[in-house]
């Protein structure tokens, strides 16, 4: 699909990108309680560990941690509930058929305002083996590695 995202991002999941092969993207909207936005407005949202998974036709987000609201008292949230993804029946049902092959599942990419709403952006993954992940690493110190040689050839 390769959505761009445009507005504030307030949260990525850096770790999805090395631990993962990312094959396709979806841009989602999330179904939210009374105080989650404005937690989610003020940046105080987390990524880290947590997953997609289709159940009974709909799509959830598990172990997102969103903050409580300083000034939520009563009204607050449970801070890591299964929140529902919004996608279309189409999107479900072409990730449900990729799922089920071996090795592959939803990963939470980033959380961004757009047009004042919430969006997720998922990325039907695929799990990296150690080795992978070398590679990856040292493909991305070598690129340092050049653009820093170029920048001082700038400068001298």
């Amino acid at each position: 699909m390769g959505e761009t995202t445009e507005g504030k991002v307030v949260s990525q999941n850096k770790k999805a990108n090395h631990d993962y092969f990312i094959e396709e993207t979806y841009e989602t909207g999330i179904v939210l309680q009374g105080t989650e936005i404005k937690s989610i407005r003020a940046g105080k949202m987390n990524l880290k560990d947590s997953f997609a998974r289709i159940k009974n036709g709909e799509a959830f987000l598990y172990n997102a941690h969103i903050s409580e609201y300083e000034q939520g008292n009563r009204y607050n949230h449970e801070p890591t509930r299964p929140r529902k993804l919004l996608l279309h029946k189409k999107q479900i049902n072409t990730l449900i058929g990729q799922t089920q092959q071996k090795g592959y599942s939803i990963v939470p990419l980033k959380v961004y305002i757009k047009n004042g709403f919430a969006k997720v952006l998922i990325g039907l993954a695929k799990g990296k083996k150690n080795y992978d992940k070398r590679e990856t690493l040292r493909r991305k110190d070598a690129k340092r590695e050049v653009e820093r040689a170029i920048k001082e050839r700038m400068r001298g």
